[in-house]
Parts: C-alpha cells; sequence; structure tokens
C-alpha cells in the first residue's frame, strides 16, 4: 500500500512540473520573474498554548499560481506567505526549484490542524519536501518563522478555506 502511495504521489508531482512546464512553453508564465502579487488573506495559527500568530498570505488557487508559487521572490515577509490551497486532500510536494529565499513549509489537514513542518528549505533545490500525509493545503512562509513563532505540529490554523475563519 505504502508502495502504491508512493508512485501514485510521485506521479502527480510529475504531472504538476509537466504542466508549469508546458504553460512555460507556451508563454503563459515568465519562466524568469515571479508571478504578480497574488490576492491576500487573512490566516491565523493557534499555538498549542492558545496563541494566536496572525499572517496575510497570498492565496495560490489555481494550478498556474501553484506551479509558480514564491519563485524568483527575493525575500518572503516574516508576517507573510503563501497558501496552497489543494481544494481537497492530498498528499503535497513541493520543491524550490526557482525560488530563491529559504522557506518553511506548513502541511495543514483539512480540519486546519498542522499536520506536518519542513523547516528551512534548501533555495533551488530540486528535492522532493513531502507532507507524508494527505493535507488540505501547503503554507509557505519565511524560513524561520516557525521556529521563531513556536508553530509545531498540531497547532491549528484558521481560514476560510478551512470553515473556521474567524
Amino acid at each position: 500500500m505504502f508502495r502504491r502511495n508512493l508512485v501514485l504521489a510521485a506521479i502527480s508531482a510529475c504531472a504538476l512540473v509537466l504542466a508549469g512546464e508546458r504553460l512555460w512553453a507556451q508563454g503563459a508564465i515568465d519562466p524568469t520573474s515571479p508571478q504578480p502579487t497574488l490576492p491576500r488573506e487573512k490566516l491565523e495559527i493557534v499555538t498549542r498554548d492558545g496563541m494566536v500568530k496572525k499572517f496575510n498570505v497570498e492565496m495560490a488557487l489555481s494550478p498556474e499560481q501553484q506551479t509558480i508559487g514564491l519563485m524568483f521572490r527575493p525575500t518572503v515577509a516574516p508576517d507573510a506567505g503563501m497558501l496552497f490551497d489543494w481544494h481537497s486532500p492530498r498528499q503535497s510536494q513541493m520543491w524550490m526549484r526557482n525560488t530563491i529565499a529559504p522557506l518553511d513549509m506548513v502541511f495543514i489537514g483539512e480540519d486546519g490542524t498542522v499536520r506536518a513542518i519542513a523547516e528551512n528549505t534548501v533555495p533551488q533545490s530540486l528535492a522532493v519536501i513531502d507532507s507524508r500525509v494527505p493535507v488540505r493545503a501547503t503554507l509557505e512562509l519565511a524560513a524561520g518563522v516557525t521556529a521563531a513563532q513556536d508553530i509545531r505540529v498540531g497547532d491549528h490554523v484558521r481560514q476560510r478555506i478551512f470553515g473556521n475563519a474567524s
């Protein structure tokens, strides 16, 4: 079962890469510059001790927006980031291709619970960063924010896509 899920996840990742390459080849995506700033929405993370951490994140909703993500952006503000809404639970596989700012990646379950965190990802790396569990969304933050804000697995994210925005 694990091997089958791993194969399916690899196929999904390849499909996303190929879709992005096709869009670049068609001229629909500029492969050398960041995408325009996406619409922003409020997001809160409630830590296990009840502290509320507030962010203003860009919403990556379409496959095109998700393919580019934060590529070519030199920095990400400590109270900003990008939320990738997968629209339904699935294994999330990310990479740092053309991403020059180091990031923390927060993998969020359908109920808004933080399921996994990848800290201080390596800029420009093609290594797959895998949620290892089905998630509804992936949140990219500036590297070091999860440690500085004491955000951990089990914390709860409040945002409209989880139906729990305050």
